[in-house]
């Protein structure tokens, strides 16, 4: 059903020092193990996501009888829409980019609050 280099939409289950797990549609599940979060230092996985949103991740290895993932948020949008990052946004206003929308929901959801 999948395939190395596909990219799925994800939800994220839960953490572990060595990675984030996720679930996936027809009751697929994957691991995206620390060193495919990013290309620099993970101090902490759980500064990547949080439990229920919902990602993108890069198809690494499948296990179709185990129904189980191997995945990669490295040089792609996981946030947005899982397209290729190109090698000119891997640094600087990206991170500014992948936020931006949590950060206006954040504040929505604040200033309707106090309405």
């Amino acid at each position: 059903m999948y395939k190395i280099g596909d990219v799925v939409r994800c939800i994220v289950t839960g953490f572990k020092e060595y990675g984030i797990f996720v679930k996936i549609k027809d009751n697929y599940n994957g691991l995206i193990h620390i060193s495919e979060i990013s290309n620099s230092f993970v101090h902490n996985v759980t500064d990547y996501a949080d439990i229920g949103e919902e990602i993108y991740a890069k198809v690494i290895d499948v296990d179709d009888i185990s129904k189980h993932l191997k995945l990669s948020i490295k040089n792609i949008n996981y946030k947005l829409d899982g397209k290729e990052v190109s090698e000119s946004n891997k640094n600087g206003f990206l991170p500014l980019k992948e936020h931006l929308y949590i950060w206006i929901n954040e504040k929505l959801g604040e200033i309707n609050k106090d309405n």
